[in-house]
């Protein structure tokens, strides 16, 4: 089990309520959407606006919307890359959940 069911539960509740949610993408993930869309720009912020949970290998997945400057275009991406500014309510439960996430996929040797 890589995930916390009841943690995961509470914070992909508590993130749908405080929608939209801003962040930026990790520079992973940055690479990932600029080879789909080369008008991207990887050090903007963006916005969260769907949250799921694909189960314990997937973990949460957030729709980020692009913006006019992406022709509106969209991705779904974990929140493992994703960093939601600090203003934002959740962000330190963003961040445990992130390093937990993390830590455990390593201890199971998988990639995040």
């Amino acid at each position: 089990m890589i995930d916390n069911a009841d943690q995961v539960e509470r914070l992909v509740t508590e993130l749908r309520e405080s929608l939209p949610v801003f962040a930026a993408v990790t520079p992973e993930m940055a690479a990932l959407i600029h080879k789909e869309i080369p008008e991207f720009d990887p050090s903007g912020r963006y916005t969260i606006t769907r949250v799921d949970y694909a189960g314990d290998e997937g973990g949460i997945v957030c729709k980020l919307e692009l913006g006019p400057e992406a022709d509106d275009k969209a991705v779904f991406a974990s929140i493992t890359h994703l960093r939601v500014a600090d203003p934002a309510p959740l962000a330190r439960q963003i961040a445990a959940y992130q390093k937990h996430r993390v830590k455990r996929l390593r201890r199971f040797g998988q990639r995040h």
